[in-house]
């Protein structure tokens, strides 16, 4: 096998470990490019390639995550991560820890972790490493991983989000949200969302949003209840889709383009938190990104009576 077929047939492992390490598509990507060239540079071949672009990888994320922090602490209103529509990576065998790990959710309480404790989680907890390649793979000690892996465990234990266990029954009820959305349903809407339910979304600072956060079943559906039907009156239309493993839907404008991205935690039958991402950054890798700004102009001037 090439290098170039060994790297390939890796690609996805690698692209979900970045993504893990990193909340974003776009630096994953990256991420994921820069390995292949080191690899391609490589003056030897690895007795291991999986061990040794898992590592590669790793360190880039890492030093990534580093300088990413940095830029998060100006962000401009809720930080999350870059909404992923599908997977780069299966294995039936850590099939839970892996659609876990993806939820923004999950990937929000990562941020609580540092870098080195963040990664040494990814990689044991997430895909099931053994410590001498995750010591490896971040230049640490086996004792010192161990270590890091028992702290990282404990803070995601503490915060980790439960979501409902029957796919089936998390998908009817996100059907049933959208369909209330589209009518703007106060009362439908309402029903279907816990009594302490979150609606967080992040514009960073480059589109409109619905509103910074907003809480309670009542007030979140009437914000939703008011501004959805008017997106329907001008041609937007609401996609479902999964987004983090978690029932979702992309917003888009009257010619298809990407306006924002939503995604439901659901537990107990009931929508948990609602989180959307409007940051036009944010959202290249689903599709061609709409103006925001003129959409909401639009959504304001149908509001108008009359019109």
């Amino acid at each position: 096998m090439t290098r170039t077929e060994e790297f390939q047939e890796l690609r996805p492992l690698l692209s979900a470990i970045a993504y893990r390490i990193l909340g974003s598509v776009s630096e994953a990507e990256d991420a994921v490019q820069e390995t292949w060239l080191r690899y391609e540079a490589s003056p030897t071949r690895p007795a291991s390639p999986k061990a040794f672009l898992s590592a590669v990888v790793t360190r880039i994320s890492i030093d990534v995550l580093r300088s990413a922090r940095v830029r998060r602490e100006t962000y401009v209103g809720a930080w999350l991560p870059e909404p992923l529509l599908t997977d780069p990576y299966e294995d039936p065998a850590r099939s839970a820890e892996l659609a876990d790990s993806v939820s923004m959710a999950a990937l929000l309480l990562l941020e609580r972790l540092s870098p080195l404790e963040r990664a040494v989680f990814v990689l044991r907890e997430v895909f099931g490493f053994g410590f001498p390649e995750v010591a490896s793979a971040v230049g640490r000690s086996e004792a010192a991983c161990r270590q890091l892996a028992t702290r990282a465990r404990r803070h995601m234990d503490a915060g980790r989000p439960r979501f409902e266990a029957d796919r089936r029954e998390r998908e009817e009820l996100a059907a049933r949200f959208f369909d209330a959305l589209r009518e703007g349903d106060v009362d439908g809407l309402r029903e279907l969302l816990a009594a302490d339910v979150q609606m967080v979304g992040d514009g960073g600072g480059k589109a409109p949003q619905l509103a910074r956060s907003v809480f309670g079943a009542d007030n979140v559906a009437r914000v939703l209840a008011a501004n959805f039907p008017l997106l329907m009156r001008i041609e937007a239309t609401l996609e479902p889709h999964e987004v983090n493993g978690q029932p979702g839907a992309v917003l888009r404008d009257r010619d298809g383009k990407v306006i924002n991205t939503l995604a439901l935690d659901v537990l107990d039958g009931r929508i948990q938190t609602i989180r959307s991402v409007q940051n036009p950054d944010k959202l290249g890798h689903v599709g061609p990104v709409g103006d925001a700004w003129a959409v909401a102009r639009e959504v304001k001037q149908a509001r108008r009576p009359g019109v």
